[in-house]
């Protein structure tokens, strides 16, 4: 589980100032999905630039060059690719045509099949969205084609973003959550990975912010979001088994599909508990089990992370 989050400010309307301190207050609430690293890619005089550490944001000060005009943002909890390198933690570069930035929420299974299937270059970043950048990169051009390309190959859960050193911000909607809004009277787009995230961020701002329009964005959607703030659409098809999880276990691949808990299936919090769960050594059925017992999402995410102090939770979920 991550956080995606961000702005493109094509109004130039909103104060610098402003724009830093939206950057922080995203970055923070973002946390709640990723403590492990945290990160940002944003341009300078067309040049992208990336800082990225593996601490919480709150411990981060992300401070941005004035006329910055759009940020892409990213918290980690970490699945395959350990945080202390931090060449593994988001955003990643690339270079497509243009130099882009990406960052992923969600899980990938088959970044290894696909390097070694297509011939892609040895990295040694290690997580699994780094495939989301080489397959981009191998069709030479960042556009809808690329961007369908490499969402129609990968396996697993995602949402993407993509943010190039034009300032384009791209959104590949898969299964993963993100809320986007529109500040029309200040020409000023602000996404989050979810509306809780978003309310959270404002409420530390210091300033009032005037009406704004949620804009869908929807599963298989691609959106190509100006530097002059126009919106563009395309499609992407997904694959059979996208909007289930699996995961390589040495040689052996594993679908959840079956397993899927009915309860949880309305809530996409609880899907990327599902999605997780296996990182840590626990199945659906147990997160079935803890939440039919009132365990909120919060505390059957810190029994994730820290099964030490919930054993006995975990013994009855086993049983």
């Amino acid at each position: 589980m991550c956080a995606l989050f961000g702005f493109l400010d094509y109004g130039k309307r909103t104060p610098w100032r402003v724009l830093q301190k939206l950057v922080q207050a995203l970055a923070n609430a973002s946390e709640v999905r990723g403590t492990h690293a945290a990160g940002i890619a944003y341009n300078r005089d067309d040049r992208l630039g990336i800082f990225k550490r593996p601490k919480p944001a709150h411990k981060l000060r992300f401070r941005i060059p004035e006329g910055t005009l759009a940020v892409m943002g990213h918290t980690r909890l970490t699945t395959q690719g350990d945080q202390k390198h931090n060449y593994n933690n988001h955003p990643f570069r690339g270079h497509a045509g243009i130099d882009f930035s990406l960052a992923h929420n969600g899980v990938l299974y088959n970044d290894e099949l696909l390097r070694s299937q297509l011939q892609l270059p040895d990295t040694p970043i290690e997580t699994d969205s780094y495939i989301a950048v080489q397959l981009i990169e191998s069709q030479k051009e960042l556009c809808f084609d690329s961007l369908r390309y490499a969402a129609e190959q990968v396996r697993g859960s995602f949402t993407f973003t993509v943010l190039d050193s034009a300032n384009t911000l791209y959104i590949i909607k898969g299964d993963n959550p993100l809320h986007l809004i529109h500040f029309s009277t200040l020409g000023l787009y602000v996404y989050t990975s979810t509306k809780e995230i978003m309310n959270a961020a404002f409420r530390q701002l210091p300033v009032r912010f005037p009406q704004y329009e949620v804009i869908a964005v929807n599963e298989g959607e691609l959106l190509r979001i100006s530097a002059d703030g126009t919106i563009e659409r395309d499609r992407f098809t997904p694959n059979d088994d996208y909007t289930y999880f699996g995961r390589w276990y040495g040689s052996s691949l594993y679908n959840w599909e079956k397993t899927l808990p009915t309860s949880c299936s309305d809530d996409s919090d609880y899907l990327i508990l599902i999605e997780l769960c296996g990182y840590y050594g626990a199945d659906p059925e147990t997160i079935r089990y803890l939440r039919d017992m009132g365990y909120s999402y919060d505390e059957i995410e810190d029994m994730l992370v820290n099964p030490e102090c919930y054993g006995a939770e975990f013994a009855l979920a086993e049983l």
